[in-house]
């Protein structure tokens, strides 16, 4: 096995395959590893760096996560990253600086809003140079950065007429994939519920996935009407799941999903299903 490999493996936590049609089939590390050629289209989602919490190694924090996706760049490449939320811990005049804590990574991020972001609008684009709903193409792919938050922490729903209007612009795209940091519905304790959130998304059959912060203790999947709603748990902040890291998602040649977590720092649940 060379090293690339047995750091691959070692350091996988669980890999979830949803496949075309809805079915949903667990992996083990080593199967992961073998469908690399098979990849088109390769991101990495973390969330809740929390940067400023009081008590919390925040800078250290942001150095590790950034020198982890970086080194599973080098080996595994990425089209881009998304930071969903919660970057700072409160604190308006950190953004800047957590801005330039994340600026090291090698490959295009982007972000979204989180509740402990809280900054107005106009402070968020002269940091960011874009707004708090956001959205771009990546091969064929819309990609959809929607915020769920204001400069109060409130928990909200997303802009629906912004998000139905980004849907209906993409619908004839391959795959739409969203990112919002706080889950729309009550799976989890610190969730909201937006029913009209979920009707909408029936409408665009080419949603392939959802994305969610804010739940650090949530690592999981929770699937409705077909559509996978995927946890990172955290790499910052001072609750939450044992570890720190980042979860990868990589669309296969037949259109799979295939979403794994990677835990840089222990060796956790390998093969859990």
């Amino acid at each position: 096995m060379n090293s690339s490999r047995r750091h691959f493996i070692k350091n996988i936590s669980f890999a979830t395959a949803l496949l075309v049609g809805g079915g949903v089939k667990y992996l083990t590390a080593s199967e992961v590893h073998e469908l690399k050629p098979k990849v088109r289209l390769r991101f990495v989602v973390a969330s809740d760096g929390h940067y400023g919490q009081p008590k919390t190694p925040f800078d250290e924090s942001f150095s590790a996560i950034t020198r982890h996706i970086n080194q599973f760049h080098q080996q595994n490449p990425l089209d881009f990253c998304v930071i969903n939320g919660d970057i700072i811990h409160d604190n308006k005049d950190l953004l800047q600086t957590a801005k330039q804590k994340l600026d090291h990574l090698t490959m295009p991020y982007y972000v979204t809003r989180g509740n402990h972001d809280k900054v107005t609008s106009a402070h968020w684009e002269s940091v960011w140079k874009t707004p708090l709903n956001h959205d771009l193409v990546v091969k064929k792919n819309a990609i959809l950065l929607g915020d769920t938050s204001n400069e109060k922490g409130e928990y909200l729903s997303p802009d629906l007429v912004w998000l139905e209007a980004k849907l209906e612009a993409y619908k004839k795209l391959q795959h739409t994939f969203i990112f919002l940091h706080i889950p729309q519905s009550k799976w989890t304790a610190n969730a909201i519920d937006t029913p009209a959130f979920f009707e909408l998304l029936k409408k665009y059959p080419n949603v392939k996935a959802v994305f969610h912060g804010h739940e650090h203790d949530q690592d999981g999947v929770k699937m409705k009407d077909n559509i996978p709603f995927l946890f990172d748990s955290h790499f910052g902040g001072n609750w939450g799941t044992n570890y720190k890291g980042f979860r990868v998602v990589e669309l296969l040649k037949d259109h799979s999903m295939l979403t794994y977590l990677m835990n840089p720092t222990e060796k956790i649940n390998l093969n859990i299903y």
